[in-house]
């Protein structure tokens, strides 16, 4: 059991899309950075992964396989992005379902406990979907550090790389 933490219920995307909007958008702009031609990448579910999704470029080459439909319909008019939406039950709450480097969002990053959502089944998911990438970045504002959700996905040294915004404490930071 775990104290139900406000900041990471379940809530739904469109409730989580108004919070943070500007530090999602400059996290997914340095994301898509790190695309080149012809990758292949996995694209989990999640608001700040959504942004991300928003900004790859139109005309960017890639295969994208995703859980999430809303990233699905955000790639639509990229035409050489070749899109491959994972089947499933779909979750209400977060519009999800799983190539070589996973952009994943989290609703909570804790230090000692690692990567969690508040969904078990989608951790369940996401962890599916690490086993099959080689290369793990979670793209995260700052308000998810120090949150524990109900699923837990991984532990953080599973992680290659985290894309957040300024706001995370310097001690965090270091630890």
């Amino acid at each position: 059991a775990i104290q139900i933490d406000p900041y990471i219920a379940n809530r739904h995307v469109q409730e989580k899309e108004k919070q943070f909007p500007e530090e999602k958008k400059r996290i997914g702009m340095k994301a898509a950075e790190m695309l080149t031609p012809n990758d292949a990448i996995i694209i989990a579910s999640g608001t700040t992964v959504l942004a991300f999704a928003r900004c790859i470029p139109p005309e960017a080459q890639l295969t994208v396989l995703t859980s999430a439909m809303n990233v699905a319909m955000a790639l639509l008019n990229c035409q050489q992005v070749e899109v491959i939406q994972l089947g499933g039950i779909v979750r209400h709450t977060s519009s999800s379902v799983t190539g070589t480097k996973l952009f994943l969002g989290v609703d909570g990053i804790d230090l000692k406990y690692g990567l969690t959502t508040t969904n078990f089944m989608e951790a369940s998911v996401n962890r599916a979907m690490i086993d099959a990438a080689q290369k793990i970045i979670v793209l995260t504002d700052s308000s998810k550090f120090g949150r524990r959700g109900f699923g837990k996905i991984c532990e953080l040294d599973a992680v290659d790389q985290i894309i957040t915004d300024s706001g995370v404490s310097p001690k965090v930071v270091r630890e």
